[in-house]
């Protein structure tokens, strides 16, 4: 029996350690990559996700998050919610819906309000520092204000051969209040379908929208090839296509694991990170560069 879980970025380390000790203890791929994903939330030194994630223009704090599960396809998706500790298990909780699947901002806030989600002043003293910092820089020296959109996303693979996918992030550094990147949107940030396999995507999500790079990935595995090369594959063709059409592609990586448990990882950066354990691979960071 072949189960695993895969992350993007060396930040999910001590998370892929804790989920991938649940899935060898038989729990689900859903509460594996929940525990997993929450370890990175709520850690504040981390500055792109959760708790201590880099503020919008006015200085707040607005995270996205989504959850899919390849069983069923279910999926639950939230943006632009403030003050909430966990955005992933909002996200997650949402899959049981038939209807109402994906809720912003205030929508997003009393739903997790009146379904007993804890509130929590997310904005750090380290992350005011940085905006402030940021402003500054931006005033005196013409810098473009936006930095800093290292999703985390997580595939995993359980016993039962459950194939999940889910995402945590607070976007560009200073977007403008109600922006919203790739990553809780499905096909793009993520995507499931447990007779396949699962991929998830970071980097800069206007570029990785035009691409719906998850949903592709999983295709590519679909019509037979193995996750590395439909990795490379697709972020190959998206970043040609961006680079025809409009002279430059954004940054995109991605990670992608299929039902039999074997993984891949592509991106067009150097210096790309992701976190993998499996049944066949020991938990280990890994350190990429673009292929091309």
């Amino acid at each position: 029996m072949h189960y695993g879980i895969i992350a993007t970025w060396e930040m999910a380390f001590e998370g892929i350690k804790k989920g991938f000790e649940l899935i060898e203890k038989n729990f689900s791929s859903e509460q594996a990559l929940e525990e997993a994903i929450m370890d990175v939330e709520d850690n504040p030194e981390f500055s792109s996700v959760g708790f201590g994630g880099l503020p919008n223009e006015f200085c707040e704090v607005e995270l996205d998050a989504a959850f899919m599960n390849g069983d069923t396809l279910s999926i639950g998706g939230i943006a632009g919610i403030k003050n909430f500790s966990n955005p992933v298990s909002i996200a997650r909780s949402l899959m049981k819906n038939r209807f109402n699947n994906f809720l912003v901002a205030e929508g997003a806030e009393k739903y997790a309000d009146l379904n007993g989600f804890k509130r929590k002043n997310m904005l750090t003293e380290n992350a005011m520092k940085q905006w402030n910092l940021r402003r500054e820089k931006v005033m005196k020296e013409g810098l473009s204000p936006y930095d800093g959109h290292d999703t985390v996303g997580m595939v995993a693979l359980d016993f039962k051969k459950t194939i999940c996918c889910a995402t945590s992030t607070s976007g560009l550094f200073m977007k403008l209040k109600g922006r919203v990147g790739d990553s809780p949107f499905f096909g793009s940030g993520l995507y499931a379908d447990s007779d396949i396999g699962g991929a998830t995507a970071t980097g800069l999500g206007e570029d990785i929208m035009k691409g719906s790079i998850s949903y592709e990935i999983v295709r590519n595995m679909e019509i037979g090839m193995s996750p590395q090369e439909s990795a490379e594959k697709a972020v190959f063709k998206l970043h040609k296509k961006l680079s025809d059409k409009r002279g430059k592609a954004g940054d995109i990586s991605v990670v992608c694991m299929n039902k039999d448990g074997d993984f891949g990882a592509a991106t067009n950066i150097d210096d790309f990170s992701f976190v993998v354990a499996t049944d066949k691979q020991p938990l280990k960071v890994f350190k990429l560069n673009r292929f091309f």
